[in-house]
């Protein structure tokens, strides 16, 4: 993430995991165009299909998109066969939908080790702030959650296949902070 002038608000990006689902999805991507916030997707593979209307709008509403296995498996207790054929399907059905691109890699539960380190073929994206929006259904809770833990160059990571979590998005994109994509 870039470094930020005196007085301006924290830089942070917004990422989610586990999608695409389309009722849920598709109502994250109407709130975050209305607030003009960009995110980053981690999409599973087999949930790609059915949903490449949804990937191609996250793309064309300017949204980052990258992997997070076909399966949701941990990776680090992959072969390197295994390891493959979870990134490169996601990967392959990414191109298919979007084109060539350069889809980086969160590895579920954030797990990795050094033979993951080496087979990603790119950047490994884990995270900062985690509301554990997963846990319950707490809209306030979650928001709190980011709002209160949330700093400049922080890396958000919540959930885009519960209804609460995106509610809880939409509330957290409103606290004072500037959304930017991933940087390396």
């Amino acid at each position: 993430l870039v470094e930020l002038e005196a007085g301006e608000p924290p830089l942070v990006a917004l990422t989610f995991d586990d999608g695409p689902r389309n009722s849920t999805t598709g109502r994250l991507l109407d709130g975050l165009a209305l607030r003009e916030v960009p995110a980053t997707f981690f999409l599973v593979g087999n949930r790609i299909e059915g949903s490449e209307e949804l990937i191609r709008r996250m793309a064309a509403d300017g949204h980052q998109i990258g992997i997070h296995t076909f399966e949701h498996v941990v990776v680090s207790d992959l072969s390197r066969k295994d390891f493959d054929l979870q990134v490169g399907k996601t990967r392959a059905l990414l191109a298919s939908i979007l084109g060539p691109g350069e889809f980086w890699l969160r590895p579920p539960y954030g797990i990795v080790d050094a033979s993951v380190r080496r087979w990603s073929d790119g950047p490994l994206i884990l995270w900062s702030v985690d509301p554990e929006d997963w846990k319950d259904s707490d809209t306030d809770r979650i928001a709190a959650a980011v709002a209160e833990h949330v700093q400049d160059g922080d890396i958000i990571l919540m959930h885009d296949i519960y209804d609460s979590s995106v509610d809880a998005a939409l509330r957290a994109v409103d606290i004072p902070v500037s959304y930017t994509h991933l940087t390396l």
